[in-house]
Order: structure tokens, then C-alpha cells, then sequence
């Protein structure tokens, strides 16, 4: 990063460290219960140590380190929420995003140094789907952060990635921005205020160019989808697949037409 690029992306991580912070403070104790509840039906009991989880491995980011791709999850799950790791993308999901990059040395990025990882909202449940489970269950302040959180991300992420590509002298200090997590994004997908918001803070933005749309990596769905579309497209090149694909997705979603 250029001294320009540090300085914003040390702003935007300072303030969500202190968002975290304050927001566990506020709704741990309110969160914690509900959180432990909605797992019970289909996931194994275990202990909630952090209800609002901030990605610590933001912290290890320098201002030597090059960052080619920002990473938008939905939410922290079991293993992100543990004291000793929170930090995002740490399970099964992320050995597979890590795999899939050291396996196509073409993007030229090591997903625990080049990608900074972040999620719709840093409220944690074992599974994305439980967070319906806990809008319907929770009062109207769990209500309003399930809410709140999402448009708060949406709007740092957004102003981030803008932020970083602005300031880039080049391509190689610009950024993409890959929002993964398909199903939720559609229909009466939890994460709907995300995705609306994100797409209104891009109006006319060079940006919107830079941001594509996936499959989660859990189950393996990315790769799974894009081997399907590489089939369908033999000529194509990983990157340039990863490129079509993710343009294909973000039409999809946004119902984009948009060419800046």
C-alpha cells in the first residue's frame, strides 16, 4: 500500500474495531442466549464467546503489505467467534478459498496476506441462516442491529474499496472486491439491506467495475460453479472465467446494467 492507501485503511479498521467493541458491549448479553438458542435444532452445542466478532487478522496487515482483493462473507461462524482466533474465513470455508488461490498462482495472491476479509454484518451465528432465526426471536434492539449492522458495513466497505482505488498510483495498488454468498443476496435473502445499500453507494463509481458476485466458497459452491462455467467456456482463461462469472453473478443480483 502507498502511504495514502494506509492511512484510509487504518481509519476504516480503527473504526470497526471500535464498532465491534461497543457493540458487544451494548448486546453481548442480550445476544449471547438468543445466539446460543438458534443453533440448537441442527448444530451441536457449543459455547458463545464473542457475539459481535471483529477480524483480528486486520490487525496483521502493514503498510508494506499489498492488497489485491477485499472479501465480503456473510457472517462469523463457530470457529470465527472463538477467543482464540476471531478472525473471518478461518474454517472449512476459507481452507478452500486459501486452496483455490494457491492453486491458480495466475491472481498472484496469498489469501491470508493479499485479501482483507469481511462480512455483511460481525454478528456471529453458527450458521448464516440462523440469523432469521434470531431477527424473529430477538426485541426490536437485536432487531435494529441485525439491520443497523448491515448498512454500517455496507457503507465502511463501500467508502474502503472507492477509497483504496482512488488513491491507487496504478494497477497494481488498486483492489477488487468479491462479494461472496449468492443464495442470501436473492428472493428474501437475510442479507437484502446489504446488497441494496452497497449498490446505492456505487452510483456512477469506476469502482463498480472492480466488484463482482460469487457462490460462497463453503461447500465448496465457488469452485463448483465456476467449473461449470469454465466447461461452458473452454477458451477462457481461470482469470478471465473468475472475471465473466462474477460479472454474470453480480448482473444477477443487482440486475446490473450498469458499464461505468
Amino acid at each position: 500500500m502507498n502511504s495514502r492507501q494506509w492511512d484510509i485503511f487504518t481509519s476504516f479498521r480503527d473504526e470497526f474495531k471500535d464498532y465491534c467493541n461497543n457493540m458487544n458491549t451494548a448486546f453481548s448479553a442480550a445476544l449471547t442466549p438468543l445466539q446460543t438458542e438458534v443453533c440448537k435444532s441442527d448444530t451441536p452445542l457449543y459455547t458463545v464467546q464473542t457475539s459481535v466478532v471483529y477480524n483480528s487478522s486486520l490487525d496483521d496487515i502493514t503498510p508494506e503489505s499489498t492488497i489485491r482483493l477485499i472479501v465480503i462473507g456473510d457472517n462469523p461462524g463457530k470457529d470465527e467467534q472463538l477467543a482464540k482466533n476471531r478472525r473471518y474465513l478461518v474454517g472449512q470455508s476459507g481452507k478452500i478459498a486459501d486452496r483455490f488461490f494457491r492453486l491458480h498462482p495466475e491472481f498472484n495472491t496469498d489469501f491470508r496476506k493479499n485479501v482483507i476479509i469481511l462480512n455483511k454484518t460481525p454478528v456471529h451465528t453458527a450458521k448464516t441462516k440462523h440469523l432469521k432465526t434470531l431477527y424473529k426471536d430477538g426485541d426490536d434492539s437485536i432487531k435494529n442491529l441485525l439491520m443497523n449492522s448491515q448498512l454500517w458495513m455496507a457503507e465502511k466497505t463501500a467508502a474502503l474499496h472507492q477509497s483504496l482505488c482512488a488513491a491507487a498510483s496504478g494497477e497494481e495498488e488498486s483492489c477488487g472486491l468479491w462479494l461472496v454468498g449468492y443464495a442470501e443476496l436473492k428472493g428474501r435473502g437475510i442479507f437484502i439491506p446489504y446488497k441494496d445499500r452497497l449498490k446505492e453507494l456505487y452510483k456512477d463509481s469506476p469502482a463498480w467495475n472492480k466488484v463482482l458476485t460469487f457462490q460462497h466458497f463453503s461447500m465448496n459452491r465457488f469452485s463448483i460453479d465456476l467449473d461449470k462455467f469454465m466447461r461452458q467456456n473452454e477458451s477462457l482463461s481461470a482469470e478471465e472465467a473468475v472475471r465473466r462469472l462474477g460479472e454474470k453473478r453480480r448482473a444477477e443480483i443487482f440486475q446490473d446494467e450498469q458499464t461505468v
